[in-house]
């Protein structure tokens, strides 16, 4: 068996087609890992997708799993470390929309930077006054800094894009190799602070660790220029979202684009949900919110079902898998 956790449902002949008389696919479409108690045991392989984690709870249940593909990018819901201790080799699918992701966050960051976000949250409101007037100042963007954290396969095509757009590209990522930089006509800074010393854009491209949980503070956004903007499509415990609220309230950015959250679907108590639904509070106007959507085209939905399937296939036929990551 072939057991997809989560987030598909329905048709599964994608998956079929691919595993064809060597596994059967079957979809659980579960909301939380209890869920799963009872019918992951005897899997061979899992398919996970974002809805859920798997903890030691269903990790040590596994009886012949052999894989756990993470049809994503991320491995955040996965704990991988316990998966390798118990012998499962843990996967992800790293290419299947980084263009989307990349598309998304420049488009957010452009629809804060020249107003259009903001210009038609207002003009619901009142079509008066039907002016430019009510974003002034808005500044020309070329040789703005756009600052990035993490320079993988998003962050690159995030660079590239405002590159073209005559941004003054710098990123900060100790990981990537020397001569990144070089290579794509960017700038490398060495500390979290040297990069939005002069940022008018912050955008984070970095996978969710120890390490980068709640990396973005109100410390660090007040050392920005004041009016700078925020956005974030890479994961939600990047930035603590009462951070974000604190920096919009003080003005100390102008606006954030947020496409994930720490919580999903956020509870309803949510304060920067409360102040985004709220009229009177600047984020209404100055905050763009997605629901984890930056990843989406059609295209992309099948890169992560047939790859993950394919590498499902790769281990049940007795070959190592691809991309790897425990």
């Amino acid at each position: 068996e072939v057991v997809i956790t989560d987030f598909i449902t329905g048709n599964l002949e994608i998956e079929q087609s691919i595993l064809g008389e060597t596994a059967k696919v079957i979809a659980l479409d579960a909301c939380r890992e209890e869920d799963l108690i009872g019918k992951v045991e005897q899997a061979e392989a899992l398919m996970v997708y974002h809805a859920i984690s798997l903890t030691p709870l269903s990790l040590e249940r596994l009886q012949n799993c052999k894989l756990i593909v993470r049809c994503g990018v991320g491995i955040d819901n996965v704990d991988w470390r316990t998966a390798r201790k118990l012998g499962i080799n843990v996967a992800n699918v790293p290419d299947y929309g980084t263009e989307e992701v990349a598309d998304s966050a420049i488009a957010m960051a452009l629809g804060l930077l020249r107003g259009t976000h903001q210009l038609n949250s207002r003009l619901q409101r009142s079509l008066e006054p039907w002016s430019y007037t009510q974003i002034v100042p808005k500044r020309r963007i070329r040789n703005r800094v756009f600052a990035i954290i993490g320079a993988g396969r998003i962050g690159t095509a995030t660079a590239l894009r405002a590159k073209a757009l005559g941004f003054d590209v710098r990123y900060y990522d100790p990981y990537v190799p020397q001569g990144t930089d070089k290579a794509l006509g960017i700038m490398h800074v060495e500390t979290l602070e040297e990069l939005v010393r002069d940022a008018l854009v912050l955008s984070l491209h970095c996978p969710l660790t120890e390490e980068t949980q709640n990396i973005v503070t109100l410390d660090l956004l007040n050392q920005m220029p004041r009016g700078g903007y925020l956005v974030n499509t890479a994961r939600g415990g990047l930035v603590d979202p009462k951070v974000v609220l604190k920096a919009i309230e003080s003005e100390q950015i102008a606006g954030a684009g947020i496409d994930v959250l720490p919580v999903e679907p956020p509870e309803v108590d949510n304060p920067l949900l409360k102040a985004w639904r709220d009229p009177a509070h600047p984020a209404f106007d100055r905050l763009i919110l997605n629901p984890h959507a930056a990843f989406y085209c059609e295209e992309g939905l099948m890169d992560m079902r047939v790859k993950g399937a394919r590498n499902c296939l790769r281990v049940l036929q007795g070959l190592p898998p691809v991309n790897v990551v425990n």
